[in-house]
């Protein structure tokens, strides 16, 4: 996903998961590898991952303070910002949540 059109149009499905990440950061690399897991658990959400270094206004926008951190959004509204990625069944039941 590399442009603001092509984001935003994610962002207003009726449910959809955006993880904010910064190649550089350890935790970020961790939480990644999480969501490789939840992903392949087939969560039925929409899962983009973007790294924040090329989309800095989607941080303001969103009022991220810190990465990793998984939004949740429907039908782009914010219902959940999540920093602390504790284990994959938390992240699993996070993102099942919007369902």
């Amino acid at each position: 996903m590399e442009t603001i059109k092509s984001i935003q149009a994610f962002i207003t499905k009726p449910k959809a998961a955006l993880y904010l990440y910064t190649p550089m950061c350890g935790t970020c690399q961790v939480a990644g590898k999480m969501l490789d897991v939840v992903e392949a658990m087939n969560v039925n959400v929409p899962l983009e991952r973007i790294n924040l270094n090329y989309q800095e206004g989607l941080a303001r926008q969103f009022e991220v303070e810190s990465v990793p951190c998984l939004l949740l959004l429907e039908k782009g509204k914010l219902k959940k910002k999540i920093y602390a990625f504790q284990s994959v069944p938390y992240i699993y039941e996070e993102i099942r949540s919007l369902l």
